[in-house]
């Protein structure tokens, strides 16, 4: 039995474990990945204060190790779902039973799909630049996207690809205005705005190129790829519980700033929490709400 069990290694639920650690709690992080979450993919983090120019890699990696020297527990398990026990509640995962008094639940995003054939089948498609941008060296790559991940994505692929070309469905890009200032000021990128992919091309498994459509004239084209990065967005980690919890219609937590949910010692918080802004600043201003609570909740119900 732990006093507080966090689901998401993220920066919202690290942060939740610091808070409900340094109040004197048991804490345990269950993450089926890499502690840090989507923040790892970030190659720079430019809006976190007082941080400017560290990459999202090093922030989770501090944060890791700021919740351990606490006596956090990071456990790799995979979460099933959450239900009621005996002094508490109990989260089922591919690695058995965890039990506890108070639980946050920080599942975080995933990424968002095209949608297209052989978007899963073909290889050339990556949700990361970070991590496959290497692959492409002196190649040419698309980025889909216009926010600022996809920004991001194309800014830091200009470094390592021939040619780098930002497809975005609308006449205007949805991300900082300054980050795409920068991407025009490379000579080995351009941009096609009010573009949409509607097929992958592809040869003997591997992707060749992507057949779009203009969104005003209905113009088509294709445009001759080795690789192809998908920035179009997350979807809410909330799946498996959504039966325990609340969900809007959009699968996003039901849950106000206050981080509650409906059942009594259970918190939601960071990017899977229905907001209007989901940033790094408001994923661990959650964490430190959820955790600060999550601690007030085992406080005042002593088994």
């Amino acid at each position: 039995m732990t006093d507080v069990l966090i689901v998401g290694g993220g920066p919202a639920g690290l942060t939740a474990a610091l808070y409900a650690a340094r109040a004197g709690c048991s804490v345990r992080v269950l993450e089926r990945g890499a502690p840090g979450g989507q923040i790892c993919y970030s190659p720079l983090v430019e809006n976190y204060p007082a941080l400017p120019g560290t990459s999202g890699a090093q922030l989770a990696e501090a944060l890791t190790a700021q919740a351990e020297a606490l006596g956090v527990a990071i456990d790799y398990a995979d979460a099933a779902g959450a239900r009621e026990a005996p002094g508490g509640y109990a989260v089922d995962t591919d690695a058995g039973e965890y039990q506890c008094r108070a639980l946050v639940l920080a599942p975080g995003t995933e990424h968002r799909k095209l949608g297209l054939d052989g978007e899963d089948a073909l290889s050339g498609v990556s949700y990361c630049a970070v991590c496959d941008g290497a692959f492409y060296k002196d190649k040419d790559v698309a980025v889909v996207g216009g926010g600022n991940t996809a920004l991001q994505e194309a800014l830091f692929l200009t470094g390592v690809c021939a040619h780098v070309t930002l497809v975005h469905r609308r006449a205007e890009l949805r991300g900082e205005a300054r980050l795409a200032a920068q991407l025009l000021d490379r000579p080995n990128a351009r941009m096609l705005l009010g573009w949409v992919p509607e097929r992958l091309l592809g040869e003997n498994g591997a992707l060749t190129g992507l057949a779009l459509r203009n969104t005003e004239t209905g113009e088509h084209k294709t445009l001759d790829v080795d690789g192809l990065f998908v920035a179009v967005g997350q979807m809410p980690g909330t799946a498996p519980f959504a039966d325990f919890v609340d969900v809007d219609e959009n699968g996003w937590f039901a849950a106000g700033e206050d981080c509650r949910t409906r059942r009594p010692g259970v918190f939601v918080a960071g990017d899977c929490r229905a907001k209007s802004l989901r940033q790094l600043t408001t994923a661990v201003a959650d964490g430190a709400v959820a955790g600060a609570s999550a601690f007030l909740s085992c406080a005042s119900s002593p088994l």
